[in-house]
């Protein structure tokens, strides 16, 4: 069963900030390099669900002409909307992925320390979903936590397989860090080609 709406309501009654995503250097350091791996320069229009209180949202959106960050609870929606309230280009919705999703498409999608909190079952939805959501050439940036942890199913390095596994996918980076697991994977162009590399699009290979 994926970890129930009660235990992420419980954990904001008692903190603003339950994880101390705003505090700490681990989280400073691991959205930097999240920021680092992206291979464009620049989004038009990316997702980023589990948006939690939004201090990874308010990185991307240096990045990004549009953004949509969701979360399902009501608490983190506020505390995101709060810290991005100067950027026009942002937007926060409530929505419980994946039975919920925003209509369109993007470039970029950011699946942030959300994967291990869904069964089995959730997690093949969400992944498709990604997937078709995903302009041809679009990135897919994943990060996780890989230490165990009672309320996560999967760690970072037990995601890693389902992630490479997903049709429709080509991986890019792959960052095994003592701590977390990230990857970076571009959706397929038509007739299967890859999209070229930050240095082919420069023209230095």
């Amino acid at each position: 069963m994926s970890t129930p709406l009660a235990y992420f309501e419980a954990m904001y009654a008692r903190s603003p900030d339950p994880w101390d995503l705003a505090g700490r250097w681990y989280e400073q350091r691991k959205y930097a390099l999240t920021l680092a791996a992206l291979p464009r320069r620049g989004y038009r229009s990316a997702f980023e669900p589990g948006c939690s209180v939004g201090v990874l949202t308010r990185l991307l959106a240096d990045r990004c002409d549009r953004l949509l960050a969701t979360d399902r609870v009501p608490a983190a929606v506020r505390a995101t909307a709060g810290r991005v309230r100067d950027l026009p280009g942002v937007e926060v919705r409530q929505l419980a992925v994946p039975d919920e999703w925003p209509g369109g498409t993007f470039d970029l999608v950011v699946l942030s320390e959300l994967l291990y909190y869904f069964d089995d079952r959730a997690l093949r939805d969400l992944l498709a979903r990604t997937v078709t959501s995903l302009e041809p050439g679009g990135t897919l940036v994943t990060v996780h936590w890989d230490h165990p942890v009672a309320e996560h199913r999967l760690t970072g390095s037990e995601l890693a397989p389902v992630l490479l596994a997903t049709p429709g996918l080509d991986a890019l980076t792959e960052l095994r860090d003592p701590d977390f697991v990230l990857h970076t994977f571009a959706r397929r162009l038509p007739g299967g080609r890859a999209p070229l590399s930050p240095a082919a699009e420069e023209g230095l290979v």
